[in-house]
């Protein structure tokens, strides 16, 4: 494959010469060594087939019509179907910022404006954003894009809801320091904190109110929920590893964890400004060894555990730069391209539905690109 020549590679290109603090010289190095990612003619189509799909499954109201569930062990309980999702709305129309699309700008500005709207009207007087029953998850997922929107176009309507969405996250927090599926839920699960950690760390990025006690907080749940010995329990099947540098579902001990998991625990740290911790670096350790997209234990096939997993685990893995980075994305690159249908999509087996799945995976190849301030390292 070739290096594309086009004005996003070059953006791109002059991003990862800015990564790293010029504090070292050999941080230089490695990171034109090795979080230089070449952004090839086959991305660039990839990305444009995907953008393309999103646009022509645009609701008239400007939402993506999916199916609305949640977790459930490792299937997906439906509670509505094809009905506009909320979250599902927000990744998509982050996808196309991420492609440097804005509001009322571009190629997919409609797109993107339409989407928008959509958000906002989900926006509830308590802050919560919530269409047909959508949970926590759809809430950060909106957060986050309000926050971007935001930082790019300072809009005072996104400002004022996006600031009662996130004073709803804050007030959401239970006596864990986490978050759940249901707004003030007594437990947590690593899944869902880092929805809203990202959501968090976006919305402080472009100034808005989010009090340090509520990051702390936060921070010490992610910290605590990080398997730290091979005698912390847990369950026996491989799919359920308990091992050290992983992270756990919930913060108990006999809780599993999985490559998921821990994409999501080193994710949510570097959301939370922690970036040279032990636990990070033996997070990046297990990733390395479980990062192979078509090991089935992680649903290469199109499970919803896939899809989460790498947007975090591209995230995890940009972040950290060098090696690391490059020896992941390159090879997830291959096989989201590999894998993407004739009509531009991808595939979604088990969860909310090809949008879902495509928003992701155009999302996951475009985090080169350098567009969407939460991508930036």
């Amino acid at each position: 494959m070739t290096r594309s020549s086009s004005p996003i590679a070059k953006c791109a290109l002059a991003c990862a010469l800015v990564v790293a603090p010029a504090s070292a010289a050999r941080d230089d190095q490695d990171a034109l060594r090795g979080g230089l990612v070449e952004i090839t003619v086959e991305q660039e189509q990839a990305v444009e087939r995907g953008l393309l799909w999103l646009s022509d499954t645009q609701a008239s109201d400007g939402s993506w019509a999916a199916t609305i569930g949640f977790k459930l062990n490792n299937s997906y309980k439906t509670t509505a179907t094809n009905k506009g999702h909320v979250g599902v709305t927000a990744l998509a129309g982050m996808a196309f910022l991420a492609g440097g699309h804005l509001p009322g700008r571009g190629q997919y500005g409609d797109n993107v404006e339409r989407a928008l709207d959509f958000v906002l009207s989900c926006v509830q007087e308590d802050g919560y954003i919530t269409y047909s029953g959508t949970r926590m998850y759809s809430h950060a997922f909106a957060t986050l894009f309000l926050a971007e929107i935001y930082g790019m176009t300072h809009r005072e309507d996104v400002r004022l809801k996006l600031q009662k969405s996130v004073d709803f996250i804050v007030k959401s927090q239970n006596s864990e320091g986490g978050w759940r599926y249901v707004p003030l839920a007594r437990e947590s699960d690593m899944s869902i904190v880092v929805c809203q950690v990202l959501a968090l760390r976006a919305a402080r990025n472009i100034g808005i109110r989010v009090p340090k006690s509520t990051i702390d907080r936060a921070a010490n749940y992610v910290v605590e929920s990080a398997v730290t010995s091979s005698s912390s329990g847990g369950f026996s099947h491989p799919a359920y590893q308990n091992e050290v540098g992983t992270f756990h579902y919930q913060k108990e001990s006999h809780s599993r964890s999985s490559f998921p998991l821990t994409a999501a625990g080193v994710t949510a740290l570097h959301g939370l400004g922690i970036y040279s911790d032990e636990l990070i670096r033996k997070g990046i350790d297990y990733l390395n060894v479980e990062i192979d997209p078509f090991n089935r234990r992680w649903g290469s096939r199109g499970h919803y555990f896939f899809w989460y997993g790498h947007y975090y685990g591209v995230q995890a893995m940009y972040t950290q730069g060098g090696r690391d980075w490059q020896n992941y994305f390159t090879r997830l690159r291959t096989f989201l391209i590999d894998t993407q249908q004739s009509d531009g999509s991808w595939r979604n087996s088990e969860g909310p539905g090809a949008a879902f799945s495509t928003a992701t995976a155009v999302l996951i190849l475009e985090i080169p690109y350098c567009f969407l301030p939460i991508f930036q390292r």
